[in-house]
């Protein structure tokens, strides 16, 4: 599904992605966790075309990211702080995006009763609380049936009630083949979550693979703990 070789980026001075490699297989839940700093969100935004980066390549479904932004049509996106013209009702923002696509889809209202939105569908984005924003976000990532979602801290903000939803709808998502990447800073959600971890220390892959064999190389029975140890370590361990 995503493939990434010898992906460099910098801003300024500050070398953020330092020969990123790759490869994130389809129809799993791929965590990408790191301490601050450590580039995962200039990842995901290179990923998504929102920023250049300076050398490398990235390929999803076996398109290149940079050359044609029709590759984008399969992907859902949520950040963890989206932004919506604020003169707009959340349902206006929901039929621009719909719009903007061309082509007929069935909004999964469902979903948006789940994360109770319903009764603020017809609230201006300005009038939202924080937690109902990130709640709009999560929505609208999954519109299209996206063959990839990337989610980037998307819980922040999230009630316990919606975090559970977005977990479901995340885990429903993989059941049904879909491929999940997403970071986070909650070890917990990801024990649930994660099949495989993207470790990623001072702009590299500290390590690449499934969270089981993460927990027999650290000798760590728990994600938190496990991730806690590799960030202890000097030498990168891919």
């Amino acid at each position: 599904m995503i493939e990434i070789s010898a992906l460099t980026k910098s801003f300024g001075s500050r070398e953020v992605l330092r020969g990123v490699d790759l490869c994130v297989r389809p129809g799993r839940v791929t965590a990408v966790v790191g301490s601050n700093g450590a580039g995962k969100t200039t990842l995901i935004k290179c990923l998504l075309g929102l920023a250049r980066p300076d050398g490398g390549d990235i390929r999803i479904d076996g398109a290149r990211v940079g050359t044609d932004p029709a590759y984008r049509a399969t992907i859902g996106y949520a950040s963890q702080m989206s932004c919506f013209p604020e003169h707009l009702t959340a349902r206006e923002v929901t039929r621009i995006l719909l719009d903007l696509r061309g082509e007929s889809a069935v909004i999964d209202w469902e979903l948006f009763e789940r994360l109770a939105l319903a009764p603020h569908l017809d609230t201006r984005v300005r009038a939202l609380s924080g937690g109902t924003r990130q709640k709009l976000a999560v929505a609208l990532a999954f519109l299209f049936g996206p063959r990839l979602l990337v989610l980037d801290e998307p819980s922040a903000g999230l009630d316990p009630v919606a975090n559970a939803v977005l977990k479901d709808k995340i885990l429903s998502e993989r059941s049904d083949g879909k491929t999940v990447l997403v970071t986070s800073h909650v070890m917990s959600e990801l024990d649930e979550l994660a099949d495989d971890i993207v470790f990623l220390r001072g702009g590299r892959v500290g390590y690449a693979g499934s969270v089981q064999k993460l927990r027999v190389f650290t000798g760590q029975p728990h994600l938190e703990r496990a991730i806690a140890s590799m960030m202890k370590r000097e030498v990168i361990c891919a």
